[in-house]
């Protein structure tokens, strides 16, 4: 049985009691806390035949300069065949070393965490951009090595995992054709029979991210036409039960959903409705607007029509060094996390309001700041350059696991073992 340490107080230390569950039930998506996993940090000498420093820097060169994250991992648990080192260093002359996902110990590190944690498992990413046939050849293998890494990973140790399909950045003529032939080839390799593979309503889980967004391909007749193909290819499996990862603004057509009302039916088409808000509040304040004005009557709305409703939280928000050419403005630690009171009064809101499922953004997303693994804890376990925000950026010590903490809490509550209307206790504060 874990036990968390929790500093209520200067040197008085209380336990919470662990919330570890058995394995996560594979057969429904109810009373579920999923975490999305991204999976594309690799590395030079990670096994690929052209290695480069993928989602860690860019122009593969690993220094300050070229850094592409806000958020360091907290890397001491690696063993030594699952580290490689750049050219960042501590003040003490330490060398930051990072991991590949392409590595399957790290990945099944990750998993063993989701369990340890009581985090029910993960929807891996999986981008329509890598997986085209025109995309470079480390692309496709790199990106099914993930997948294989994921797999056995929840199988090993009791979480729960499903595909999510991301088109950002896909090609507007060839993305359907790739997303259902990709779909078809994973059904023929016998994925959705895995034991942790996620099913609800009796059906494989499958998501498609950011469909009906106006910065992403598709249009309403190509969805449509998708969501019918992807029905009937799975009917060898049983059928499948569709996630849309919609824009924010789906239900009235506007901000950043596309304003065709053909739209709509595309939308309610969907078993499980999971509008992406990161960013979309910053605050409690604006967070309660955004509960009463969007989350109720998208629920509301979607309940009308039978169809599940997840909604999606983050911890915070920091994307500097991503966006230091594009955006000179984007400031380290744009969106504060508060000690994770802000990922804890999303999940808070999202159960008062009848949620029974949540998705957690992200598990491994360091690139924009939303990281909820085990992260750095304070300046001393950063290097000197580049800028990057510590786990104590607001003021309070927490431990690198704290947000594995917090998702572990968030789990209880779905599963009924914590009131909504329970305080989120934070390391340090009364």
């Amino acid at each position: 049985m874990r036990t968390s340490w929790l500093f209520i107080a200067p040197l008085v230390i209380a336990a919470i009691p662990s919330l570890a569950a058995p394995p996560a039930d594979h057969t429904t998506l109810d009373r579920k806390f999923i975490v999305g996993y991204q999976g594309w940090h690799m590395c030079p000498g990670d096994g690929r035949p052209a290695g480069r420093w993928n989602h860690w820097f860019v122009a593969n060169q690993p220094d300050a300069a070229h850094t592409h994250f806000d958020l360091l991992p907290d890397a001491t648990e690696l063993a030594p065949d699952e580290l490689f080192p750049s050219n960042l260093h501590r003040a003490d002359g330490s060398t930051v070393q990072f991991y590949s996902s392409q590595n399957a110990k790290t990945v099944n590190r990750h998993f063993r965490w989701m369990a340890d944690y009581n985090i029910d498992g993960a929807a891996l990413q999986r981008f329509i951009v890598a997986i085209d046939p025109v995309h470079p050849v480390e692309g496709r293998p790199a990106v099914d090595r993930v997948l294989e890494n994921v797999r056995h990973a929840a199988e090993a140790n009791g979480r729960v995992f499903y595909v999510m399909y991301d088109i950002a950045g896909a090609n507007p003529e060839t993305w359907m054709t790739t997303l259902e032939n990709d779909w078809k080839g994973l059904l023929a390799s016998g994925l959705t029979r895995s034991p942790a593979y996620l099913r609800h309503r009796g059906r494989p889980v499958l998501e498609i991210a950011s469909i009906g967004s106006k910065d992403r391909p598709a249009t309403a007749e190509q969805a449509a036409e998708l969501i019918d193909a992807l029905r009937r290819d799975s009917a060898s499996a049983g059928g499948v039960t569709l996630v849309g990862s919609l824009p924010t603004r789906w239900r009235t057509l506007d901000g950043d959903a596309r304003p065709e009302p053909k739209w709509n039916n595309v939308y309610l088409s969907f078993d499980v409705i999971s509008p992406w808000t990161v960013g979309r509040y910053a605050d409690d304040a604006s967070y309660s607007r955004f509960r009463t004005e969007r989350l109720l009557p998208d629920i509301e709305a979607a309940g009308r029509h039978h169809i599940d409703y997840m909604p999606v939280i983050f911890p915070g928000f920091s994307w500097h060094n991503l966006m230091r050419d594009k955006k000179p403005e984007a400031k380290l630690n744009q969106i504060p996390r508060r000690g994770g009171r802000f990922l804890w009064t999303q999940a808070t809101g999202a159960v008062r309001s009848g949620a029974s499922m949540i998705y957690g953004a992200m598990f491994d997303e360091v690139d924009e700041g939303t990281a909820l693994y085990k992260l750095a804890a304070t300046g001393r376990d950063l290097p000197s350059e580049p800028p990057l925000a510590p786990l104590d950026a607001d003021g309070e010590s927490l431990p690198s696991d704290w947000y594995l903490q917090v998702c572990g809490r968030i789990a209880g509550m779905l599963q009924g073992k914590l009131a909504p209307s329970e305080p989120l206790p934070v390391p340090g504060k009364p």
